[in-house]
């Protein structure tokens, strides 16, 4: 039976503030965090829409699920849905949630459970308009894997995948499937333990995406067949990998790429995207002309091979670096997505390079290649680094988390929004 992902959009973390537009496009602070439990704090998250326009998100410290509703003047007012409360709850939420087909909300986090090792769980939504949480797994610290960084993605039977950076047979992570039980509880399964080696170690990206065949796609930020420079001499630079299933409930693996930490980047970390052509897009956080990371596109041949091509080198200053963030397209084929750092506008936390980060356009040329224009730089209050995709309305405006630093700095939501002259 083909599996069909139910991830409904990938989203982006960016730094948040005073508003220093270019072109058509303005920064717009939606939700500014205070880092207690009145709004949570650090938002590492991507976020998703629901059919009524609402967004939706998580915070790692206080970790909290919360809700954005649109108000009729402009403004958005939050709700939290969740919040953790003991050592047993999930705690330092960081992908995002996603919907099922009954609105229940779905997420991971890397460290809480009966374990501390981290937890697949679930929010239901009551009839009074609480939610209720129920941990599905709480992760064993060993061969079931610990420390799920990423988010989880459903096929359309209720299954849920995802991954883990540490455990597993060999201790580099995992990717596990989810089975839900009659009683309503889930059966994990270890589909795939990374080895460290050629198949790569520590999935570290937010989200596993399917192909309509039912395939898994998804990155491992280290191991492979290449040294990073950045990294000890047996950590490897990273691949992109391809999970197939097979009779009898098991999967195949196959290694799509290895990055060599040289021009075609390294170190991935970020959900992959797919065109209606079957090739893959995504971003590395290193690597590159300039070694600040790169955007990079994945072409299947009819060989079963994968040649890559590299759309965009980062090269940090104005242009931004390091993206830890995804990409997204819209309809006309551009690209958006976010670097955690460059700019060149200074950060007020000493601690993080020069720049706050910027959002950024790609637009096809000719022969393939690609111009970037950058589209917002980040200011320096609150300091932030965006993590994940970037998430766009129907209209083209886009919408994002900062990570802030520090009681002061806690994070906040924002949107970045083209002028009249821009929106079909």
């Amino acid at each position: 039976m083909k599996r069909l992902s139910m991830l409904f959009i990938s989203v982006a973390f960016v730094s948040l503030l005073a508003p220093c537009a270019e072109a058509q496009f303005t920064v717009t602070t939606l939700l500014t965090m205070t880092g207690d439990s009145s709004t949570g704090g650090s938002p590492e998250s991507s976020l998703i829409f629901d059919s009524a326009g609402n967004l939706y998100g998580t915070t790692s410290g206080p970790a909290e699920v919360f809700q954005l509703s649109p108000n009729s003047d402009g403004t958005w007012t939050e709700n939290i849905l969740w919040k953790s409360l003991s050592a047993s709850d999930p705690s330092d939420i960081r992908p995002g949630v996603v919907f099922d087909a009954a609105g229940n909300l779905f997420a991971t986090s890397v460290s809480g459970g009966q374990n501390g090792c981290g937890t697949v769980f679930k929010l239901s939504h009551n009839s009074d308009g609480t939610w209720s949480e129920k941990n599905l797994v709480d992760f064993d610290c060993g061969s079931g894997g610990s420390f799920p960084v990423g988010g989880v993605t459903l096929d359309i039977a209720g299954n849920v995948f995802g991954g883990t950076t540490q455990g597993g047979n060999f201790g580099n992570g995992v990717i596990f499937e989810l089975t839900p039980d009659s009683d309503g509880s889930y059966t994990e399964k270890v589909i795939h333990h990374f080895t460290g080696g050629n198949d790569g170690r520590s999935p570290d990206h937010p989200f596993l995406v399917f192909d309509s065949s039912g395939n898994l796609y998804g990155s491992a930020a280290q191991g492979g067949q290449h040294n990073c420079p950045d990294f000890s001499a047996d950590a490897g630079c990273g691949t992109i990998f391809k999970l197939t299933p097979r009779a009898g409930g098991t999967w195949a693996l196959a290694v799509l790429h290895t990055f060599t930490g040289g021009a075609d980047g390294g170190n991935p970390q970020a959900t992959l995207l797919f065109d209606k052509a079957g090739n893959l897009y995504g971003t590395t956080w290193e690597g590159g002309q300039y070694g600040q990371g790169v955007a990079f596109e994945l072409i299947p041949h009819a060989n079963g091979k994968w040649g890559e091509k590299v759309l965009h080198a980062f090269k940090s200053g104005g242009d931004g670096a390091n993206p830890f963030g995804g990409l997204i397209s819209d309809a006309a084929g551009n690209l958006y997505g976010t670097t955690s750092v460059g700019g060149n506008n200074q950060c007020g936390n000493s601690s993080l390079p020069v720049g706050c980060g910027v959002v950024y356009e790609l637009t096809p040329k000719s022969k393939g290649t690609m111009t970037e224009t950058i589209l917002i730089r980040f200011h320096g209050t609150p300091n932030a680094t965006p993590y994940n995709d970037l998430l766009m309305d129907s209209t083209g405006n886009l919408y994002g988390t900062a990570a802030g630093y520090g009681a002061a700095n806690a994070g906040a939501v924002y949107e970045v929004v083209r002028s009249a002259s821009e929106v079909d």
